[in-house]
């Protein structure tokens, strides 16, 4: 290769290395600041083929338009009652303001590291204000919209849009848990002996009024048995007078064969008596 051809090499060489450096692709998911000399010159957020000053003159940096989810550590910290309790939280946002988000954060990074403190600053004023059970209830929707009100007011410093905000999991340490278990088995038991008590006195009352009931009852029968039985004597009484009236001999012939039949119901029955006893003047009559 001749000398002139070994220069136009190079100078094609150079042309193609700093076109290269002149051009940029933006992708669909993407959106691009172009900064000359570390300073702004202007934003990309339409996908795209474009221009640029080479390589050192101007600088392209690109950042991600899709959702971002961003999963952050547990955190334990005390509610209104100052029990211990574990935050497991997710935050989704976007980034709408590419300019701002360089200049308050320039990374992801830098933007997990705000929105961490920004909600473990937003979850001790929220959550310090409540007991833990309002987490477990339908409160926890209201308990939401504050935290994630001060978190999309503090994540527009950033160019960042919140998308969603949740609380995962919200639970107490272990060694709370078992407390807490031991303290609610035994807060059971009470009830449980409370509610046997109450229910032998409430045996006790119903067992206690149901004799009371019985005995007047008794009585009430005993009385009403009394009663007819004195008018049944008294009716027979009348009965036994007014046939003792209408026809003596007869009424005490029929006592008499009615003392027989009664006395000597049993074959083995033996008497000794008088010949001329008033109980035998039948059987002399008889015969």
């Amino acid at each position: 290769m001749t000398k002139n051809a070994r220069i136009l090499v190079i100078i094609l060489g150079f042309i193609a290395f700093i076109a290269y450096g002149s051009f940029y692709i933006v992708e669909q998911n993407q959106q691009a600041i172009v900064l000359q000399f570390g300073e702004y010159k202007s934003t990309k957020e339409e996908p795209g083929l474009y221009v640029k000053a080479p390589y050192f003159f101007q600088d392209i940096i690109k950042y991600d338009k899709r959702i971002l989810e961003v999963n952050l550590k547990p955190k334990t910290l005390p509610d209104v009652n100052q029990k211990q309790v574990i935050i497991d939280a997710f935050i989704k946002c976007r980034i709408n303001d590419p300019l701002k988000f360089y200049r308050s954060v320039r990374s992801y990074n830098g933007l997990f590291r705000e929105v961490d403190s920004i909600l473990m600053a937003s979850l001790k004023n929220t959550v310090g204000k409540i007991p833990f059970q309002d987490l477990l209830t339908e409160k926890r929707q209201s308990v939401m919209g504050n935290i994630q009100k001060t978190v999309i007011d503090k994540a527009d410093d950033f160019g960042v849009k919140i998308v969603d905000l949740r609380i995962r999991r919200a639970d107490l340490p272990e060694e709370n848990t078992n407390s807490i278990f031991k303290r609610m088995i035994a807060e059971r038991e009470k009830e449980a002996r409370e509610f046997r008590a109450e229910g032998e006195e409430q045996s006790k009352i119903i067992m206690s009024k149901a004799d009371k009931e019985r005995t007047i009852m008794l009585a009430e029968a005993k009385k009403t048995s009394e009663i007819l039985r004195g008018e049944g004597d008294g009716q027979a009484t009348k009965i036994f007078a007014d046939s003792y009236g209408k026809d003596v001999e007869f009424f005490n012939f029929y006592r008499t064969m009615e003392a027989y039949k009664s006395s000597m119901a049993d074959k083995d029955t033996s008497f000794v008596l008088s010949p001329d006893s008033d109980f035998m003047k039948f059987f002399d009559k008889a015969q």
